[in-house]
């Protein structure tokens, strides 16, 4: 019948008899699938299980000794890391929604040069800030000492939290950006013609609005910074936490079941702030507002205060990200900060045949996980959206575990996991891009799916109404499609590959050293000069990757 369009959901033989598609999973390309996502199961859900077990197994029996002993010992780790984490979420927060309202709602100059910065400082290696900290504000820093004339000691949980909040706040306003820019500007406007003020639009309407955008960079921030060991290491002093001491009975006392305790008091407020988030964003219905196309009219009018106020709090930030790149950038060619500041390129001979090999390491590594990961991604994505398989909201939710974890959890849990048979992995390169590529699997998932969603399904249908096989629908129609998904993943994986220290440092071995680990050691060694280089390094390569990835998906999206 003409304008009739039949569901064909039988396959034709050769010899013209009709059999029926054989279910999804039991098809090869179901089993391949099932296969991956079993990978889910056995490189996140196994690592935390084991993880677990250790901390109450000990010597073969039952014992909650270990926590008992945290709780009476040393509760003070406990108060130390969820009081600064917390400090520097309120500093970080406040500084981040003041940058993306300036680059959201106002018509100030300067927006090209503070998205670069905010872009740069993400893909900068850990542990810069805390550098700088010791190069501007130590006992010899530049300003303290040289310029102020100043003795005084800078350790201590003070410079922790602002150095964390130095380190966190650019990705913070990244998130908030994002959803700034999908806040209806109908409702601004319809309360600004009200007669509300400018700063009372943006507390009562705007912020309100973004608040999912705001709790989702509250407990990013809050995460990353209670999984933190290296700027209490650097800059703490005599200041503990409880990341920092995992970190130190692992690789100091080997005391694990001490680490793997330690280790799961660190995961209960991080899975606590997630679980809020769920919740709260459950209620929460304001993404469902149709998202509008920002142009300059669109904004309201601000205040002249508010404006300064948005620009002191901006470019006050980005201020302080210009000079600590520009002394990160002087420290790798001074003598001897602090002391001699002479021209040299005598810190140069820190990229030794060694280091080199540390280098090339990290970029193989980091293409690989990038690799890997985007596909695993693209793959799982697919099949939870499209195939929509029993038990696929508990996968989503375990694939999501890794974001929560803090880095030294994930990292010690990988060394109990793996590290006897049948799966003895330790030291080898396999485990340090397994975890590289799983703790980004998140990001991989998440983009994967959102990039479906945009798709329409019935392209896939007709295809297969075609008669087109199922390894055909994947490779000519829904992996084009993904093609910006698989981008984003690659990139955001190989870049925090580059970057990362917190899990892997628990993996490397002398075979599978990094370049973020050469330069955490360099800093621990009090060599700022050598430290300056390698991070310099690591700063151009991992930005002109980025770069080059973006320029050819862009000439590719225009020709």
């Amino acid at each position: 019948m003409a304008g009739t369009v039949r569901q064909i959901d039988a396959e034709n033989t050769p010899g013209g008899a009709v059999r029926r598609a054989a279910p999804f999973f039991l098809s090869p390309e179901g089993l391949f699938f099932g296969l991956l996502m079993a990978s889910v199961v056995v490189f996140v859900l196994w690592p935390i299980a084991a993880i677990f077990l250790q901390s109450v197994v000990i010597e073969g029996r039952l014992s909650l000794a270990e926590y008992i002993h945290l709780f009476t010992n040393e509760a003070g780790l406990l108060w130390n890391s969820v009081s600064v984490s917390a400090l520097t979420t309120v500093l970080s927060m406040g500084l981040a929604t003041g940058v993306a309202l300036y680059l959201t709602h106002t018509r100030l100059p300067g927006k090209r040069l503070i998205f670069g910065v905010l872009m740069l400082s993400i893909i900068a290696p850990p542990f810069v800030s805390s550098l700088v900290y010791i190069m501007l504000f130590g006992r010899r820093g530049l300003i303290t000492h040289q310029l102020l004339g100043l003795n005084i000691d800078p350790y201590g949980w003070q410079g922790v939290a602002l150095m964390q909040t130095a380190g966190f706040t650019a990705m913070a306003a990244l998130l908030i950006l994002g959803v700034l820019h999908r806040v209806d500007r109908r409702l601004e406007h319809a309360a600004h013609d009200l007669g509300a003020s400018s700063p009372r639009v943006l507390l009562g309407v705007t912020l309100p609005l973004a608040a999912p955008g705001l709790l989702v960079a509250a407990v990013v921030v809050f995460i990353r910074a209670l999984s933190d060991f290296g700027t209490p290491i650097i800059i703490g002093g005599r200041f503990t936490a409880l990341a920092t001491q995992a970190y130190l009975n692992v690789v100091g006392l080997f005391n694990m079941p001490r680490a793997a305790a330690m280790s799961i008091i660190l995961l209960l407020p991080a899975l606590a702030a997630f679980l809020l988030y769920r919740r709260t964003l459950g209620r929460t219905n304001v993404l469902g507002a149709a998202p509008v196309l920002e142009r300059a009219q669109d904004r309201i009018g601000l205040s002249p205060g508010t404006q300064w106020l948005l620009a002191l709090t901006t470019w006050g930030f980005i201020g302080f990200e210009l000079v600590k790149y520009a002394t990160i950038l002087c420290g790798a060619f001074t003598r001897t900060w602090g002391v001699d500041f002479t021209p040299t390129l005598g810190h140069l001979q820190a990229l030794t045949a060694d280091r080199m090999g540390s280098f090339f390491r990290s970029l193989h590594y980091s293409f690989t996980a990038g690799a890997v990961g985007a596909i695993l991604g693209g793959v799982i994505a697919y099949v939870l959206v499209r195939k929509r398989p029993p038990g696929g909201k508990a996968l989503d939710f375990i694939a999501d575990l890794p974001y929560i974890i803090p880095g030294p959890f994930f990292g010690i849990a990988y060394i109990l996991a793996f590290h006897n048979p049948p799966l003895a992995l330790t030291g080898t390169a396999f485990i340090v891009v397994a975890n590289c590529v799983y703790r980004q699997l998140p990001i991989s998932i998440k983009a994967g799916m959102a990039t479906l969603a945009q798709c329409r399904p019935e392209t896939e249908a007709g295809a297969r109404d075609l008669g087109a096989r199922e390894r055909h629908v994947l490779v000519d129609i829904v992996a084009p499609l993904m093609k910006p998904a698989l981008l984003i993943a690659f990139i955001n994986t190989f870049t925090s590959t580059m970057i990362t220290i917190g899990a892997i440092i628990f993996l490397v071995s002398p075979d599978t050293k990094v370049l973020t680990v050469d330069m955490f050691a360099e800093i621990k060694r009090g060599r700022i000069g050598e430290a300056a280089v390698l991070a310099n390094v690591i700063i151009v390569s991992v930005l002109a990757v980025n770069l080059l990835f973006s320029w050819l998906y862009l000439r590719r999206r225009k020709t």
